[in-house]
């Protein structure tokens, strides 16, 4: 039985391969943003309908018309030539001469024996060239030279006549070839110019509502205020920005919520927990009840850590803060703790963001690791579009298979490293769940220094 694998191969030809080539190389090179790719829909069509109008316009009519024109004036230059090989004599050639310029509009030569002159090179657009000397060929039938390239607005030919002699001819370019064709063309460019103005006048307003939901929708993700958005637009923009509008209201609706409940149940409990205080410092000294007051003061931190990771700082408003500054506390909390810090920072100093809650975010992850690691470095890097902060630690580090459940409220290790053995098992979280408010994440891995890495990578 054959499988997959030869069945797919069987029914995809080796021109399937080309074709996903070609598509891949194109997408590689098409824009990606709607504004320009608006345009290319507007353009492509337009410019392709355009050449072919102009090649047919170029291979038909053009061609047709130089044709006609230079069939006439070589059916005048044959008359011209019957005529003076009926009357050789030098008054009769006078006479010729005389009509061919009157009624012809031809200035016309007759000159001794001699030969033509060698053939001059084919200009680039020779159609009049190709054209002229077709005819004269046809009609004539005797040995010429043509010369279109000279004068740009004098055609000259040159016949050898039965007796050796010369008859030159001189004739207006338009004679011969239809030199007005450009009108046409300039009349098609400066039509599509004025159409494609109006087309990305009009598609600037189009993507413009579309900007403004996608810089708000990028906005609420890093958690900052949007007072001033408006859905605006056609329709379908319209109904997108109302329900994006929609979803912030409840989104918001349910962390304030959240954060009345939590500050309710934060309310009795903390009444719950005064009174256990009190009662216990009403037994006095006992030491029988030093286990139970250590229990209350955890039931407190644990209090205290759940409603900051439950709030998530949501209220701050978003500001500037300095990357040096806050370098300058890491370092003077790393000297409490007797540690080692490195500290580099690449890229402009101020950021914006929540400076309270970023501050919380990077001390959580500092304070881990001055708690199991002797040797800390932090660096920063602020690009235009993203600001990234690692902290390499040498402590012990943490297993692979634990990297995602450290990030969950109260989890707790059993090994080496318990990131909170001191407190409530919601630093990681809490720091997540601010760099989430942000837009951004944080991802734990290896260190260089054979510890634990935490990354922070949040848009600017």
């Amino acid at each position: 039985m054959a499988s997959f694998d030869s069945i797919r191969r069987e029914r995809t030809g080796p021109g399937d391969g080309a074709w996903k080539r070609l598509a891949r190389w194109l997408r590689r090179r098409l824009p990606i943003g709607l504004y320009a790719r608006s345009l290319l829909i507007v353009i492509i069509p337009m410019v392709l309908l355009q050449s072919v109008v102009a090649f047919v316009f170029m291979e038909r009519h053009w061609q047709l018309v130089t044709q006609r024109l230079s069939a006439a004036v070589t059916s005048d230059i044959a008359a011209i030539v019957d005529l003076i090989t009926t009357f050789p004599r030098d008054g009769d050639i006078d006479q010729v001469v005389r009509i061919a310029r009157e009624q012809l509009n031809l200035n016309i030569a007759v000159e001794p024996g001699g030969d033509l002159p060698p053939p001059r090179p084919k200009p680039f657009f020779e159609i009049l060239d190709q054209i002229l000397s077709e005819e004269i060929s046809d009609k004539i039938r005797r040995p010429f030279w043509i010369d279109t390239v000279g004068n740009s607005k004098i055609v000259e030919i040159r016949i050898k006549l039965d007796d050796g002699r010369i008859l030159r001819v001189y004739a207006r370019r338009n004679q011969a070839y239809a030199s007005n064709t450009h009108i046409f063309l300039v009349w098609m460019v400066g039509a599509s110019l004025v159409l494609l103005t109006i087309a990305i006048l009009f598609l600037r307003g189009q993507i413009r509502p579309i900007l403004a939901l996608a810089s708000a929708a990028e906005n609420f993700g890093k958690g900052q205020k949007i007072d001033d958005f408006a859905p605006r637009g056609a329709e379908e923009i319209r109904r997108a920005g109302l329900a994006f509008i929609l979803m912030r209201e409840r989104i918001e609706r349910q962390i304030e919520q959240r954060t009345a409940m939590l500050t309710g149940v934060s309310h009795d409990l903390r009444t719950i927990l005064t009174r256990f205080k009190l009662q216990l410092a009403l037994a006095g000294n006992n030491p029988d009840l030093e286990s139970l007051n250590q229990d209350v003061e955890d039931m407190q931190n644990m209090l205290e850590g759940y409603l900051s990771f439950a709030r998530g700082e949501a209220e701050e408003d978003v500001g500037q803060l300095k990357l040096s500054d806050l370098m300058a506390r890491l370092a003077a909390e790393a000297e409490l703790y007797g540690k080692t810090l490195t500290t580099s920072i690449e890229g402009e100093d101020d950021i914006r963001v929540r400076p309270a809650a970023f501050t919380r975010l990077i001390a959580n992850l500092a304070s881990n690791a001055y708690r199991y690691a002797n040797s800390v470095r932090i660096e920063a890097r602020h690009s235009a579009k993203w600001l990234t902060i690692t902290v390499d630690d040498d402590g012990p580090g943490i297993p692979e298979r634990s990297r995602e459940d450290v990030f969950k409220p109260f989890f707790r290790l059993d090994e080496a490293r318990n990131l909170d053995s001191s407190g409530t098992g919601l630093g990681l979280a809490i720091a997540r769940d601010i760099a989430r408010s942000h837009g951004g994440n944080v991802i734990l891995g290896d260190s260089p220094l054979g510890g634990l890495r935490a990354t922070v990578r949040v848009p600017t």
